[in-house]
């Protein structure tokens, strides 16, 4: 629609040379490409957000109040009707259709209800795979094998030829920590799988050798779950920590670069520098303490503390201290796996020499897990386990998405649209440089910040109200977490929401 109304200008004279003209000029240019290119999109998708009432509307607060009434409902923005969403668009209680930028926290892989998955259940055999669901560890079902490795293993990364599955990100990083811990103390042992009897009675009231003092390393601003051992290891916001007892495990600075990065790299190689000393200082001031650190845990990019990015020489470095001291090295990629960042998992962007130890996974994965190396499978039976250990119906699930992302080459065009998307972004930058700044990211997995927590707050309740759902986090910053599917058309609609907005600004 933008580019017929510039055509006309073009044609009537009616058009100033402006910096914004020039921009839709150039973006005239791109879009033609993308009409010859673009894929059909998802049947059924609306054209455009329709904002029918205040959000939330009267219905949404109606369902709040009620809900408020069981449990505390602080995080609720809206209530949605899932018979009604489709694609890329998000359909509230009240009619409102919005275009979805965050997708349930960067969880939802090829849009809301795909025909793909509409179809998984309909097979009897998969319906009775769901509804069966089994005690995974005990009572697996004859086809689960081959459900891993079908699934799972065709995508696993590249050097590890183990999974184990899980419920969410939070038990994944939970369930990587005990087997990176027995991992450290089996090498203690040189190998011997036999406990002493003084560990077999210590651990029983959490005491040494039997529970040891060995510590996890986690970093300033990184987010590895809720759950309490997890908890010790996520430092991105205090509200998600208070009053509950934590294990005194070591924290590390995470690279805080200036952008635009090609003007600042001295700067950001002098960070680098100086974040991978700390890194080897702490890991010595523990050692010292009699806490060692067994494992590492490092999100390819930080998401809840602030989408913080790091170079692929600093994982490489990172990578080098784990191996020079002993220390496994997790690979965090439970929001950033699943294609958002133009690769299959983020941490393949680095070109590390050898694999990680452990990567974790969940969202757009949509069951929970880690992948890892045959030396971290524990010796002993119910070490790692519960007893669902994930869910046979998201593999069925997930079956279907890995075969859309391969079909319709959704990686790639994540590729694109996030090449597109970030361009309009910076052009927003260079026009409204006291609004937004910092502009980062890979693949559709971008990021922008605001001066101010409270503009940054206003920016992102304006997209609601205008009909763009996107999400926020760290301190000043709105990420930007849509579905494989986003297109070019979608990320239009996002940035001339976004400079509208700025223009009443």
């Amino acid at each position: 629609m933008q580019a017929v109304n510039f055509l006309r200008m073009l044609k009537t004279g009616n058009m100033l040379r402006s910096t914004h003209s020039l921009f839709l000029i150039k973006k005239l240019r791109l879009s033609s490409v993308l009409f010859r290119n673009s894929s059909v999109g998802v049947k059924g998708e609306p054209a455009k957000p329709n904002i029918q009432t205040s959000v939330p509307g009267p219905k949404s607060q109606q369902l709040l109040e009620e809900l408020s009434s069981l449990q505390q409902t602080g995080s609720v923005q809206l209530f949605a009707d899932y018979d009604k969403c489709i694609g890329n668009y998000f359909v509230d209680a009240d009619g409102n259709t919005f275009l979805d930028a965050f997708t349930q926290i960067s969880s939802i892989p090829i849009g809301y209800n795909h025909p793909k998955l509409m179809e998984a259940f309909k097979d009897e055999h998969y319906l009775k795979e769901l509804v069966n669901r089994p005690a995974l560890g005990v009572f697996p079902s004859l086809s689960w094998p081959e459900m891993l490795k079908n699934v799972l293993m065709s995508v696993a990364p590249s050097g590890l030829n183990c999974v184990a599955t899980m419920m969410c990100g939070s038990c994944s990083n939970e369930n990587a920590y005990k087997s990176v811990f027995m991992w450290y103390r089996n090498k203690d042992r040189g190998g011997k799988m036999d406990f002493t009897p003084e560990e077999m009675e210590s651990c029983m009231i959490n005491q040494p050798p039997g529970a040891p003092s060995l510590s996890i390393l986690s970093f300033k601003g990184g987010f590895h779950g809720r759950t309490f051992g997890a908890l010790s290891t996520t430092r991105s916001k205090a509200i998600h920590k208070l009053d509950c007892p934590a294990f005194d495990w070591p924290v590390a600075p995470f690279p805080r670069y200036k952008y635009p990065l090609d003007q600042h790299q001295r700067e950001n190689c002098e960070e680098d520098q100086k974040c991978l000393e700390q890194v080897e200082e702490v890991i010595q001031k523990y050692h010292k303490k009699g806490i060692p650190v067994a494992g590492m845990i490092v999100e390819p990019i930080q998401a809840e503390g602030g989408d913080n990015e790091a170079s692929p020489d600093f994982f490489k470095n990172l990578q080098k201290i784990c191996k020079k001291n002993g220390i496994a090295l997790i690979i965090d990629e439970v929001q950033t796996g699943c294609g958002p960042t133009g690769k299959m998992w983020c941490h393949e962007h680095f070109n590390l020499p050898s694999p990680p130890d452990i990567v974790t996974f969940s969202k757009k994965m949509l069951t929970g897990g880690f992948y890892f190396s045959e030396e971290f499978k524990p010796l002993h039976p119910y070490r790692v386990f519960n007893t669902w250990m994930g869910d046979p119906g998201k593999l069925i699930l997930l079956k279907q998405v890995l075969t859309v992302i391969k079909n319709d080459n959704l990686i790639c065009q994540t590729q694109e649209t996030g090449k597109y998307l970030k361009e309009g972004l910076h052009q927003l930058e260079n026009e409204y440089p006291n609004i937004i700044n910092s502009v980062r990211g890979r693949g559709t997995f971008l990021a922008y910040n605001a001066p101010t927590t409270e503009l940054r707050d206003k920016i992102n309740n304006t997209l609601k109200k205008n009909g763009v759902l996107s999400g926020v986090c760290g301190e000043k910053t709105i990420r930007i977490r849509p579905a494989l599917i986003f297109e070019k058309k979608h990320a239009e609609i996002y940035l001339d929401t976004l400079r509208n907005i700025f223009k009443e600004f």
